[in-house]
């Protein structure tokens, strides 16, 4: 029962630890260093990861919020190892595989000074699993998951375009749009699709 559950749990144990982070968060953004607690629409996830807050208080969350990126990136590089072995195709589930586990060790130094460098690779690792898994998606039956990859595919980069462009001011909220909806997407893929879907695929 562990062992199938597991991806759940850690995802539950990493929103519950976030959870602990975000009531600790002492106050400030990059929009209003003044500001009290953190903010949904302001707040960036990593302001919880500094040794001081934006207020320039010492920031309680940070071990709190480091504790929960370590769940989350265990709990889906296993699901990336895992639905690597539902992929027909070698080469592709070696993809997933080695660059889904790789790119969560990545997503846990995010939590790190490598914050910058580490949250470009984690995200360049994770779109090319992420469009690797829909290519196949796409050869199914499985519609529904047809859609929702593409969309959070669209959110993702969406997101990255408006880190691009410069103007940051929805990114706080675009950026927990697009973390929620991966979430919502891994857990969808693990409990609703099956090797079966993917036994016609031609290899």
């Amino acid at each position: 029962m562990l062992k199938k559950h597991l991806i759940l749990i850690g995802i539950l144990i990493s929103l519950a630890l976030f959870g602990v982070s975000v009531s600790l968060y002492p106050g400030g953004s990059m929009f209003d260093k003044n500001s009290v607690g953190f903010l949904w629409t302001q707040n960036f996830i990593s302001n919880l990861f500094g040794e001081k807050a934006f207020n320039g208080a010492p920031n309680p969350s940070r071990y709190w919020g480091m504790a929960a990126m370590f769940f989350l990136s265990a709990a889906l590089a296993v699901f990336f190892i895992n639905y690597a072995k539902r992929i027909p195709h070698r080469g592709s589930s070696n993809v997933i595989k080695y660059l889904g586990a790789g790119g969560m060790i990545a997503t846990f130094l995010i939590a790190t000074p490598l914050h910058d460098i580490m949250a470009t690779v984690a995200s360049t690792l994770f779109l090319v699993c992420l469009f690797y898994i829909t290519v196949f998606i796409y050869k199914t039956r499985l519609h529904v998951f047809k859609v929702l990859c593409s969309l959070c595919m669209l959110i993702f980069y969406y997101t990255l375009y408006i880190y691009g462009s410069g103007d940051v001011s929805t990114l706080p909220i675009w950026q927990k749009i697009n973390f929620g909806g991966m979430i919502l997407l891994v857990l969808g893929l693990e409990y609703f699709t099956k090797p079966e879907d993917f036994g016609s695929v031609e290899k």
